[in-house]
């Protein structure tokens, strides 16, 4: 089968835990890149990695790169792709940009200038042209701009892959099931400990932990994906890889995971989520408060992502509670290890505690920290 290249994107500072997920598949990779990792196989490496990535947003396929200074230049540029090994008139298409550093400063119209280029084409080829849906194509392409650069790729993936499906009640500012998933990894929990998440709200973090810890591939919950309404899509390819999927799970855990929050509400949905990710009773979630949090018997892992004032005049407010955090996990945690994630680094001071490791990562545009702890 042919080898090609694709590129898989993630959030910023989660490129090297990417590239192990890859490597891990038995994918081969090439040197990470700011948001996301360059990788090549052939057409089950595509399908496989969408399968089973765990900190992957979507999983690209490039079609060209060129030299891109001026609106011609790019409509040019795109109309020199075969369209008509993609597309047809039948389907329908949408176009996802981004840019930065070059001549167009807006998204909107590097997306509307390409798809024109692209319908241009099939119109000229086939006589008529493919209808526009930007809610739920058939072929999703992504077009990049950097510094007069432009890259146009097909999305493979089509609904991003954070979007898992389980998570259908979520709380105010729920964490990304990607991001949940970096924090699950990069605390190096393996499922032979116990983890508890003093603050679970709609339990993503332990959620995105038990179907890690059962290799359950998050791609199981999807209906589809991008690839599967494509001309070239092998059936006959991706039945299999679903069968080894669906036989990798295990049903049971050997240590606990614990979710506590004071918000009926939140662990209600926490609940809910869970049961729909075929997590139920790998995960036990119960009403406390932080100062009354009971642990197993260490060592464990303690993995939470408390609000950091995100908005105006929080910030004294949450002052008084992180040190509670850290008066709690310096009185009742001893023996476990400790991660908090926050966006604040002057609420993170009042904890009180030195943390042994910082590791950056971004929750959107916010630029955070997770914070190891060692409790002794």
């Amino acid at each position: 089968m042919t080898t090609q290249d694709f590129f898989a994107t993630t959030a910023k500072g989660m490129e090297e835990l990417l590239a192990a997920e890859l490597q891990g598949l038995g994918i081969t990779v090439a040197a990470p890149e700011t948001g996301g990792v360059r990788f090549s196989g052939d057409l089950a490496a595509c399908y496989r990695a969408n399968l089973w990535l765990r900190t992957s947003n979507r999983v690209l396929i490039p079609l060209a790169v060129f030299a891109c200074e001026t609106p011609q230049q790019l409509y040019d540029g795109v109309r020199t792709i075969p369209w008509n090994q993609h597309l047809t008139p039948a389907m329908t298409l949408a176009v996802d940009a981004n840019l930065r550093d070059s001549f167009s400063t807006h998204s909107g119209w590097l997306a509307l200038k390409t798809k024109d280029a692209i319908v241009d084409t099939i119109r000229d080829q086939c006589g008529r042209r493919p209808n526009v849906d930007p809610h739920n194509p058939d072929l999703r392409i992504n077009v990049h701009l950097v510094k007069n650069r432009c890259t146009v790729s097909l999305d493979s993936s089509g609904a991003s892959l954070d979007r898992r499906g389980y998570r259908t009640e979520r709380n105010e500012a729920p964490l990304r099931e990607t991001l949940a998933a970096a924090l699950v990894e990069l605390s190096g929990w393996d499922g032979t400990i116990p983890l508890v998440d003093p603050m679970c709200g709609s339990g993503t973090i332990l959620i995105e932990a038990a179907l890690k810890a059962s290799h359950h591939a998050p791609g199981l919950f999807r209906e589809q994906f991008g690839f599967q309404r494509w001309p070239n899509f092998d059936d006959k390819l991706w039945k299999p890889l679903l069968k080894e999927a669906r036989e990798a799970i295990i049903d049971t855990l050997p240590a606990p995971l614990l979710g506590f929050d004071v918000a009926p509400q939140a662990l209600e949905m926490a609940r809910n989520n869970s049961e729909r990710a075929g997590t139920g009773r790998m995960i036990s979630f119960a009403r406390a408060d932080i100062r009354a949090l009971k642990l197993p018997e260490p060592p464990g892992i303690l993995l939470f992502n408390p609000p950091y004032g995100a908005r105006m005049g929080e910030l004294e407010t949450l002052k008084p509670f992180y040190k509670e955090i850290g008066d709690v996990m310096k009185q009742r945690c001893k023996g476990y290890t400790a991660y908090l994630f926050t966006g604040n680094p002057e609420l993170a001071k009042v904890v009180g505690l030195k943390a042994s490791r910082r590791i950056v990562l971004f929750n959107g545009p916010i630029e955070c920290r997770l914070l190891k702890y060692e409790l002794y």
